[in-house]
């Protein structure tokens, strides 16, 4: 036992020398060590800062806009983030056929048009008089021009020799479509039913689904048929703003090059600029909700005879007292409205794109107007509104769709509401519409009226000759 007891303290002993020499080497190498992490930390943590730093240093360039660089017209990008978590988002802005450009490019559901856009493809290179190496090899020698018209994000996924590849026959494609669809050719020399080219023609106008107008003028300077193209496009865009005034259209025309096909239809829409349509500065609060009472205070709407979004004005009638007439553009409104509108919006809210909202304004004025059926159907009567939608229930829920969460510009039309609040706060404007209403509302009880007047006058008449023969 007690050499036992010597072995345990003698291992004790040894370990506690051990363990006094591993401490003291510690304690006696901690002060160096503990510098070293200092050090350390104190890099790591300048490194992060100054990381930090040149983030916050890029951010501010992204979001600084430079009105006078030639490089800041907008890109081709996908639809805003405000508008992705619509709940009709795949109804108003994705491709119901044929996927045009790299967004939607590869996806199964668009497939079918491959072989279709080839088709195309083929027919506008025979077309041209040039070979299709020639005319691929001018895109495919600008790819990185053109590359630098698409968003970055949306691009960057595709290598230049198939970004090229894919801009060339969907470019051809497109322009070659335009043409045989304004000769009225792809139904009768082609197997396409109605239905097909419809929706085809709005997915040219998808905001995803565009192309730069940039590719379409490359691929238009290289063909034969030039100027029957560009005629296309220009026939083509009329047709789908619905211009029904003939020649009134051509305000809507500029020299300036268009960014791509929703750019032009734009441009068509609203004209050079909507700066005369503002004015008017700061607005009282609007106190009228839609036609309907607009019409019991007197102020009826007319037809401006123009297509342009931006010709809306206020007159008065008799002496320029009663009753007052707002002027409102023609619109048809069909299947393609919605996303037309929807597609034409979310431009308008890209953040590289600098614009005076004339779309987003417009349909906040229209939507302003129209609460139910009953205002629809006296836009239609008036020959403002052309329903080929279907029943005014139907148009009135498209506009309050397209209309929801809308921030417009706040001076549009500013001349035009002053006016409309100023005529629908005047009371005797509303009694004097009143009494036309309830007294005038047929045009018997304007005959009986004016029945009553004549015979009145007439009484009058007798009586007065009367009273001269008594004289007499």
């Amino acid at each position: 036992m007690a050499g036992t007891e010597h072995v345990i303290s003698m291992e004790e002993s040894l370990s506690r020398k051990v363990g006094f020499v591993r401490k003291e080497a510690v304690e006696t190498s901690r002060p160096g060590q503990r510098m070293i992490q200092i050090e350390e930390e104190a890099s790591s943590t300048s490194k992060i800062r100054k990381a930090n730093l040149e983030k916050l240093k890029e951010a501010g360039t992204k979001i600084t806009r430079n009105p006078d660089d030639p490089n800041t017209t907008p890109k081709i990008q996908e639809v805003p983030a405000l508008l992705r978590g619509h709940q009709n988002f795949k109804k108003y802005f994705e491709p119901r056929v044929v996927s045009l450009g790299p967004i939607h490019h590869g996806k199964k559901e668009y497939q079918a048009a491959e072989d279709f856009k080839l088709g195309m493809t083929c027919k506008f290179v025979e077309d041209s008089g040039k070979s299709a190496e020639v005319l691929h090899w001018k895109i495919a020698r600008n790819i990185k021009q053109l590359k630098l018209l698409f968003n970055d994000k949306v691009a960057e996924k595709y290598d230049d020799e198939t970004l090229a590849w894919m801009l060339f026959v969907d470019g051809c494609a497109v322009l070659q479509s335009i043409h045989c669809v304004v000769n009225q050719e792809l139904i009768k020399k082609l197997k396409i039913k109605n239905d097909q080219v419809a929706f085809a023609q709005q997915d040219l106008f998808l905001l995803e689904n565009q192309l730069p107008y940039k590719l379409l003028s490359d691929l238009m300077d290289s063909s034969a048929k030039k100027k029957d193209l560009e005629n296309s496009i220009q026939t083509f865009v009329r047709r789908m703003a619905h211009d029904r005034v003939k020649d009134v259209g051509k305000a809507g025309e500029t020299n300036v090059t268009p960014i791509h096909l929703l750019d032009l239809l734009r441009t068509r829409l609203v004209g050079k600029s909507t700066t005369a349509a503002k004015r008017g500065g700061e607005q009282d609060p609007q106190s009228y909700r839609n036609v309907q009472e607009l019409r019991a205070a007197g102020i009826y709407v007319k037809p401006a005879q123009t297509s342009l979004l931006t010709r809306i004005s206020f007159e008065y009638g008799f002496l320029n007292f009663f009753p007052g007439f707002l002027r409102l553009p023609l619109i048809t409104v069909d299947d393609s409205t919605g996303p037309k509108f929807f597609n034409l919006i979310a431009y308008e809210m890209c953040s590289d794109f600098d614009n005076d909202c004339g779309i987003t304004s417009y349909i906040a004025f229209l939507d302003s107007l129209i609460d139910n059926p009953g205002d629809v159907k006296l836009l239609r009567n008036a020959g403002i509104l052309h329903n080929l939608l279907g029943s005014d229930e139907e148009v009135a829920e498209l506009f309050n769709e397209i209309g929801t969460d809308l921030v417009p510009d706040s001076a549009a039309y500013g001349d035009v509401k002053k006016e409309i609040q100023s005529y629908y706060r005047n009371q005797w404007m509303t009694w004097f519409a009143q009494v036309i209403h309830e007294h005038f509302s047929s045009p018997w009880t304007i005959v009986a009226f004016i029945g009553v007047i004549l015979g009145l006058g007439l009484s009058a008449v007798q009586a007065f000759y009367a009273i001269k023969g008594d004289e007499s």
